[in-house]
């Protein structure tokens, strides 16, 4: 068995180059043994769990879709907000909603306190993203990258 104290976990933090998203994260499943980058299924894991740390005022990331990943989202503490495509719902400490592939969202700490969440995600082999507030794609194969077009900067009309 495999064991680890997420409160011994190094939390990484990030933020965009104007400060606009920003968040910190403790990755449960690499600490686990995950290998994100191999196609071997059992170094891959069949999901992903993160606690994910909002500060005040901040969207870790900007409003998006995956094309084949789920995600499920638990609050621990904090409050905040959820964009989909049918607008914005308030969050809490307790509450738990599911992302399928397709459906675009969004976390927002509207709170004066971190929003702290228990993300997990499976891990579809050639995921992509799409970004519909900024018309971008993000695309993912651990083998195989065949693209046209520009490079971007991630945050790039996004701030």
């Amino acid at each position: 068995m495999q064991k680890v104290n997420t409160n011994e976990l190094e939390e990484f933090e990030w933020k965009s180059p104007n400060g606009n998203f920003g968040g910190a994260g403790k990755e449960i499943s690499e600490a686990l043994g995950r290998e994100p980058q191999s196609t071997d299924l059992l170094k891959r894991h069949p999901f992903d769990v993160e606690i994910l740390r909002i500060p005040a005022g901040k969207a870790p990331y900007p409003f998006h879709s995956h094309s084949a990943q789920w995600e499920f989202y638990h609050v621990i503490s904090g409050s905040g907000s959820v964009r989909d495509d049918e607008g914005t719902t308030p969050i809490v400490a307790g509450d738990a909603f599911l992302f399928r592939p397709g459906e675009a969202h969004q976390l927002r700490n509207d709170g004066t306190e971190d929003l702290i969440v228990y993300v997990v995600a499976d891990n579809p082999i050639g995921e992509s993203c799409h970004y519909p507030d900024s018309g971008k794609w993000l695309v993912r194969s651990p083998e195989n990258r065949l693209m046209r077009s520009d490079a971007l900067e991630y945050y790039d009309g996004e701030e």
